[in-house]
């Protein structure tokens, strides 16, 4: 029989210990550095192992998607959309303009200004 089997109480787990994303990245230098294995760092920081594997985990996923998606050379701007669409309607009106000018010089001939 173990200890729980005769006691109507459940076990008692240990409190969840939330780690900051300094700390997550100082276990994960530590751990790169070979200075603590994932018992030491776990033990040191009062967590669970897979929190530690969990944290080197997702800092290798992070790694190589940050350098997949890095290009060499200055990468290009976003786009601005409303720029685009503002300068499109500011050629469409010149264009209309620069139509409506030249039947207004047919109609009325070089001579209507004066």
């Amino acid at each position: 029989m173990s200890e729980n089997e005769g006691s109507s109480k459940p076990a008692k787990r240990r409190a969840k210990r939330f780690l900051t994303p300094s700390q997550k990245y100082e276990i994960w230098l530590r751990l790169v550095r070979q200075e603590v294995t994932i018992a030491e760092a776990a033990a040191s920081e009062q967590v669970d192992r897979s929190t530690i594997i969990r944290i080197r985990t997702v800092a290798k996923d992070g790694a190589l998607a940050a350098l997949a998606a890095s290009k060499p050379g200055v990468g290009a701007k976003a786009r601005d959309y409303e720029l685009e669409q503002a300068r499109a309607e500011v050629a469409r009106l010149s264009e209309a303009c620069k139509e409506l000018a030249v039947r207004l010089t047919l109609v009325e001939g070089k001579g209507g200004w004066g």
